[in-house]
């Protein structure tokens, strides 16, 4: 084991030490593929991240995570949105277990989960760093908490992030790679791809050794991402940056921190300042829409709407309302901006959007 992380270290200066252009591509692109082998054997993910970790049940409409270092105020912001009574402490670790809250917005009921605090290291199992971030995949948004005070933990903590296996505001490269019997490696692109040759992709391909397969590109992709797509066990979740502590700053500081990490909102959890705007922003990010039922030959009802993921189908509602109602589906109508007219008669199958009226039929 020493030998490979002697090597992991080699390899990440290697990396560092070069300056990227055609003539250095493929030599980059393999000390990458192998980097990227040997992490997995050292962290002893060939099949996936491990899936031990904290036991939370995910419920509600969707799933948050709060990612930041000890006494970030994790836990005074997760009571200021939801609640919930975290243990709020000035000392490092006072959260020690996952704490669950549940923040109600529109008419959603969204899960907050306060994770203990990260620390450099956590994705190779350092700090609790494996538990946290096997709840890190599963979650459907992640919101960074960054101390004004100490900005430098912005850039750790996206390391972490993407150590962990999670690419965070990436949506998942368009690239299918199917092995075959013999032939060589056969590619085809749909777009210019001006930072990787088929030469470093089929050198990255056999490092990890695929020696005949047809690969189709249709993302312009970077050599990372390509070994993100052979590898296969990445996960794609949104994310906010908020900064927090603000009150203890200048305005003028914390909008020049704020730039600098790109956060998408300055707040204060201990002063309760800017906490409607972060719920807005999360209920946005969850990219969540309402659906109104009706029951046949009733008005609908337009006071409780049913709450889903953005693109859900028929067959998504049907499936949260009742185990069997995909079984008994025999139609539906829908009013709204989905239907061409009125009262359409659709299917499972038919993608529902924002305000939609929904009726459906069983056998």
């Amino acid at each position: 084991m020493a030998g490979d992380e002697a090597r992991i270290k080699e390899l990440e200066d290697l990396i560092a030490n070069s300056q990227y252009n055609k003539r250095t591509q493929k030599a980059i692109g393999l000390y990458k593929a192998q980097l990227a082998r040997l992490k997995d054997k050292v962290a002893g993910r060939k099949s996936g991240w491990k899936s031990e970790g904290y036991a939370v049940r995910k419920t509600g409409d969707g799933t948050v995570v709060l990612l930041g270092f000890p006494s970030v105020g994790k836990s005074t912001l997760l009571n200021g949105i939801t609640g919930a009574e975290s243990e709020v402490g000035s000392y490092a670790f006072t959260t020690l277990s996952v704490i669950p809250g549940v923040l109600e917005y529109e008419h959603a009921k969204i899960q907050v989960l306060d994770v203990p605090g990260i620390v450099s290291g956590a994705a190779s199992g350092k700090g609790r760093g494996t538990e946290v971030f096997s709840v890190l995949r599963n979650a459907d948004l992640i919101l960074v908490l960054v101390d004004v005070q100490f900005p430098e933990h912005h850039d750790v903590i996206m390391k972490e992030i993407y150590d962990s296996g999670v690419r965070l505001n990436k949506k998942k490269p368009d690239v299918k790679i199917k092995k075959t019997a013999k032939d060589g490696i056969k590619i085809s692109k749909t777009v210019r791809l001006p930072h990787l040759n088929n030469e470093t992709i089929e050198s990255v391909l056999r490092t990890f050794r695929i020696n005949n397969a047809d690969v189709v590109i249709r993302s312009n992709i970077t050599v990372d991402e390509l070994i993100d797509c052979i590898e296969d066990n990445k996960k794609y979740v949104p994310g906010i940056t908020v900064l927090n502590k603000v009150d203890l700053v200048s305005k003028e500081y914390a909008e020049k921190i704020a730039r600098k990490i790109q956060a998408n909102l300055m707040i204060s959890a201990e002063k309760k300042d800017h906490l409607e705007e972060l719920k807005e922003i999360i209920f946005s990010k969850l990219d969540l829409i309402r659906i109104y039922m009706k029951e046949p030959g009733k008005e609908a009802d337009l006071e409780e709407p049913l709450i889903i993921k953005r693109d859900s189908t028929v067959e998504d509602v049907c499936r949260k309302l009742h185990k069997d109602f995909v079984k008994q589906f025999k139609f539906c109508r829908i009013w709204g901006q989905s239907s061409k007219f009125p009262g359409q008669k659709l299917s499972l199958k038919h993608k529902l959007k924002d305000n939609d009226i929904l009726e459906i039929h069983l056998r």
